[in-house]
């Protein structure tokens, strides 16, 4: 049985991972909007496994016998300044998100539930990988966006993004 704490912030995560979902569909219909295919291209995958991380955190819910809640999913944000926003957006999120992970590792480290924290231990891994690949993305839009070859090579490159479900096993 999990603590009632723990089990609190993993449904709010179930929770902010669909809104994750939520806001990198309307990045992606943003740069569709813009005629950037590869970048909405890289968001739409985005959309994908933050979709599919909320569907980790139920299943973890309720394989230990917890109940899952569902609320509302607040409106993302819409409209941008320039094509770098949504990419600096992103960057602050996945911050955010890691940010949640991390509370939800301490609350398990807090009430010794070890399988929570096993669990959690791959989305500590992805959140490094998903800052990191939000940044790069930043720093690739600073170097190659200016020029427009250099903006159509890098939708290119994001078009190239593939798809790969999370390989988190689940007891």
């Amino acid at each position: 049985m999990l603590n009632p704490e723990v089990s609190r912030l993993l449904n709010e995560q179930v929770n902010k991972e669909f809104y994750s979902a939520y806001l990198y569909m309307a990045m992606a219909n943003y740069y569709a909007d813009q005629n950037l295919s590869g970048f909405e291209h890289w968001f739409v995958i985005q959309m994908q496994e933050e979709r599919d991380h909320a569907l980790l955190f139920r299943q973890y819910l309720l394989n230990n016998g917890a109940q899952v809640t569902l609320t509302e999913i607040a409106a993302p944000e819409n409209s941008y300044a320039d094509f770098k926003e949504p990419l600096t957006k992103a960057l602050e999120h996945e911050q955010y998100v890691t940010e949640s992970i991390n509370t939800i590792y301490e609350a398990a480290y807090q009430s010794r539930d070890f399988r929570t924290m096993q669990f959690l231990d791959w989305f500590v891994k992805e959140q490094g990988e998903e800052e990191k690949n939000a940044g790069d993305n930043i720093k690739k839009f600073e170097l190659f966006a200016g020029d427009p070859k250099g903006l159509y090579m890098l939708d290119n490159e994001f078009n190239a993004r593939v798809y790969a479900a999370p390989s988190l096993v689940l007891d």
